[in-house]
Parts: C-alpha cells; structure tokens; sequence
C-alpha cells in the first residue's frame, strides 16, 4: 500500500480514485464496513480505493490536554487498512492552517483539483471544512457540479448500540475488554518499538521489553494477561500499562515480562494484545513489595493461560 505523506506530495498520477476520509482510530468493524464498500467499489470502477486520515488527529490539535486516548497510531492504521484491501493511505498534516479551509475549499482544491474523486463514500456522520460546515449535501451537490458521486454508510451497530471510537474507549476504560474486542473485531493491542529502560524490572528478576506510548497515551492501565507477537513469533506473559508510582515513573509505558524468554528485542516492534486484567497498577511500599507482587502477577498469569489451553483444546 502507498502512503503519501501530506498534500504536497499528492501527483498527477494520484488522480482518479474512490476515496473514504476520517480518523479511523482502531479501525473497527464501523470502519471495516466502511473500507469494504470502499473496496468493492473501487473494483467496479477499475479504480484505486483511497483513504484520508489525518494527523494530528483534529481534538489533538484544537484542545491536546482533553484529546481522547488513541487506539491505533498511523502506523498501526497502515497495517490494518492494507490488510482489508486499501491501496493508498493519505496522511494530511491537520493544522490551523487546514483546519480554516472552508469546506468548499476542501472540495475544489483537494477532493476536485488534488485528488480528482471519482466517487466518495463517507459515515453518515461525516462533517468537515471550517467550523464543520460541510455536510453530506453539501458534498452530494458538489458531486453534480464536479462530476463525483458520494455514498453516505450508516452506522454499524452491536446490540443496538452504535460502535465507534468514543465506545470503544469507554470499555477499554471500564476494564470490559471482552465488549471492545467485540467492536474491534480483534483482540486490543498495543504496538510499539522495544526501548532501552532503566533496567528495574532486570534488577527485580523480571526483565522487560519497554515500549513508550509517545502520542498513542493508552486508554487502559494496570497489569494484564497478554500474548505478545515479535521477533515473527508468539509468546505469553504479563505487560504494566502505566507510570510505575513505586519507581517513582514520570511517562506512561508499556512493560512487558515475557515468559520464557531471552532474545535480544531493542530497537524490534512488538504487539502486545491484552487478554485479563489483572489488578490496578498501584504504589508499593518497597522494591520488596513489588516484587512479591509480580511473581503473584505472574503465576496468577499461568493459571489463566493455562486454563485458556484448555477450553481452548476442548
């Protein structure tokens, strides 16, 4: 898949194309809805289907102290959107400047001059340009006059409730990991790149992979079951999602202790799904504490994979 990194490297050859536009954070079933009508138009059109994100994400830009937590970075977007058929990824850098376009800008000279749509397929919710002006009919009449035709795609619901990132989030919050991986349509999980640390969790007898959440804050924290892919492999073990109180931690990161294992993971990507929680991370009196805590953590880990085994073997 083709990422093309800003409006400035848009070309001649980016023209005509079946476009869908948005955050896509998480990038659930609502959205894996959306990118398979993308798809499946874009193949009866013999043309290249095309999704718009943007980065900063519009609430990090307008108020990035109330900015929801992410759920998926742009890379971890990258990863997913090639996987259900998408062929050119555009990351437009969403600043003031941008964020001031009128929407009828936003249409002749992106959509129009830029881009050259063919046909655009939004969320029934979708709004854009200055002041979120711009509408569905909006687009549908411009669609006339430019020659584009636009799709709207309700939205999808579970259980009569409408999936979307705000949700998803709200369940990750509230610890109902099984609900958000119902609207994911896959288990949640963390990627990231493996960091040197400080080396506490060695010296503890419980060495980890570090991962720092930079831009991505999570939307969980404490002490999880996880199942962790690197290195082209599986592995079990236990991962903290947090500032770590009782080493007296600042930024919020990933802590993995992988089971079983001793390869060399600095500078490798990793993926941490997150499978129980375990406990709230908490402050502990003394390093001694900690530790008495983790190997609890850990064997309290396989007893439920090991039960997982089972049920899972039949």
């Amino acid at each position: 898949m083709q990422l093309v990194r800003g409006i400035h490297n848009l070309r001649d050859n980016h023209h005509g194309c079946v476009l869908t536009i948005g955050n896509f954070d998480g990038v659930h079933l609502g959205h894996q809805r959306v990118i398979a009508a993308l798809v499946a138009k874009a193949t009866e059109l013999n043309l290249v289907p095309a999704v718009m994100v943007f980065e900063p994400q519009p609430q990090e830009l307008f108020n990035p102290q109330m900015a929801p937590a992410r759920l998926s970075r742009l890379r971890d977007k990258y990863s997913l959107l090639k996987k259900l058929g998408v062929q050119r990824l555009i990351c437009v850098n969403f600043n003031r400047e941008f964020a001031n376009q009128s929407a009828e800008d936003f249409i002749e000279k992106l959509l129009v001059e830029k881009l050259g749509i063919k046909h655009l397929i939004i969320g029934d919710d979708f709004c854009f340009g200055k002041n979120r002006l711009g509408n569905f009919q909006m687009l549908k009449e411009s669609g006339q006059r430019f020659n584009f035709n636009v799709t709207d795609t309700a939205s999808y619901k579970l259980s009569d409730c409408r999936i979307s990132s705000t949700e998803i989030r709200k369940a990750l919050q509230q610890d109902e990991l099984a609900e958000a991986q119902a609207m994911l349509g896959r288990t949640y999980s963390i990627i990231g790149r493996v960091v040197h640390g400080d080396k506490q969790g060695r010296n503890l007898g419980f060495p980890t992979a570090n991962v720092l959440l930079k831009r991505c804050v999570s939307p969980v924290s404490g002490v999880y079951v996880v199942q962790v892919k690197a290195l082209g492999k599986e592995f079990n073990g236990v991962a903290n999602i947090g500032s770590r109180p009782t080493v007296n931690g600042i930024r919020q990161q990933l802590e993995v202790n992988i089971f079983d294992f001793s390869d060399n993971l600095y500078g490798q990507p990793i993926e941490v799904a997150l499978l129980k929680k375990l406990r709230d991370e908490q402050r502990f009196a003394s390093l001694k504490e900690l530790t008495d805590q983790i190997a609890k953590d850990v064997k309290q880990a396989g007893s439920y994979l090991q039960a997982l085994e089972t049920d899972t073997n039949g």
